[in-house]
């Protein structure tokens, strides 16, 4: 199993200089650069303390600077809020001035309030997401991009430069509903799974994809579906479980969101209290030995070949990555 990192960059506390978040950030991709990860996973989010890191691009050139192995992903580009042909440029500089280390991962979003602030219609958001990954493709794979879509038009536009790795980085696209799954199924990508997912609909998610690329007449023998989960480990059960209730909180105050960002009726939790949902059904928390054996329970049950760990705090990373990652071998 491959184990890389889910990147966000929080900014809970405002009296602390935003310029620690992105040095901390660094600070952690060296050392997983000399230890056992694939990859990081750069989260990209705008308008909100959750995580401010709006360009997961320029992020990823720093921390190609500071490793030399480690593989650069984007977990996501969000793909409606670019130009087509900008954001190809952006991701093929990346995997060049990274040595053909990215992994490109693109998703539409889903934020209602970064939709209205780039004004961007949200019932326009899977159609533009669609089409500018298929116009990033082209430019990465054709001498010139000629397209006429909905929303953009080329008449043989040289992209330069070209990525490294050929033909093109790996790609994912993020899958968290039904319907985006199942578009992304259909057209042979694999998938990135969300960290807000239930173990359970995780699960059912994973299968229904499977089901899906199977009807499509795809494989999906040799494919990294990275998994994410929120993962917090201590020295006892009960301090790794308030670090867990803590971003939970934060999670459900800052992310879900009061204000409406994402559509309350979607998520009804079952009924219950929604940090407790996340500490019960979401969330991997405890000692060392136990989250290591709670990942390996899942990954037996759900056939994972990637885990894409979200630390949930800097004892956490240190943990998963001294103590835990020599259990999972």
């Amino acid at each position: 199993m491959k184990i890389g990192i889910l990147q966000f960059f929080g900014w809970r506390d405002r009296s602390v200089p935003i310029a620690s978040i992105y040095e901390s950030a660094l600070e952690r991709f060296g050392i997983m650069d000399r230890t056992g990860y694939d990859a990081v996973w750069l989260a990209e989010h705008h308008f909100s303390g959750f995580s401010v890191c709006p360009s997961v691009h320029m992020l990823g050139t720093m921390a190609a600077a500071r490793t030399t192995r480690l593989r650069i992903g984007t977990a996501v580009s969000l793909a409606p809020f670019y130009n087509p042909l900008r954001l190809a440029e952006e991701v093929a500089l990346l995997d060049v001035l990274s040595g053909g280390r990215v992994n490109w991962g693109a998703g539409r979003g889903f934020e209602r309030s970064e939709f209205a602030a780039f004004g961007i219609p949200g019932e326009e958001s899977a159609a533009r997401f669609h089409e500018t990954v298929e116009i990033v493709l082209k430019a990465w794979t054709s001498d010139r991009v000629r397209h006429k879509g909905r929303f953009f038009e080329y008449d043989g536009v040289e992209v330069l430069p070209k990525p490294v790795q050929s033909p093109h980085p790996p790609v994912w696209m993020a899958a968290s509903s039904t319907p985006a799954i199942e578009w992304a199924a259909s057209q042979g990508y694999s998938i990135l799974m969300d960290p807000h997912s239930s173990r359970g609909d995780l699960i059912r998610k994973r299968r229904h994809y499977g089901d899906c690329l199977a009807a499509a007449g795809f494989s999906d023998d040799g494919r990294d579906i990275p998994m994410a989960r929120l993962i917090a480990v201590d020295e006892t059960a009960d301090k790794a479980r308030e670090v867990a209730r803590r971003v939970a909180e934060w999670t459900v105050a800052s992310y879900v969101g009061k204000e409406g960002n994402v559509r309350q009726e979607t998520r009804s939790y079952g009924g219950r209290d929604p940090v407790d949902h996340y500490l019960d059904e979401v969330m991997i928390h405890g000692t060392a030995e136990s989250v290591a054996d709670q990942i390996g329970a899942f990954s037996a049950e759900i056939g994972m070949n990637y885990l894409m760990a979200a630390p949930m705090s800097g004892r956490s990373f240190r943990l998963l990555t001294d103590r835990v990652l020599p259990l999972l071998g």
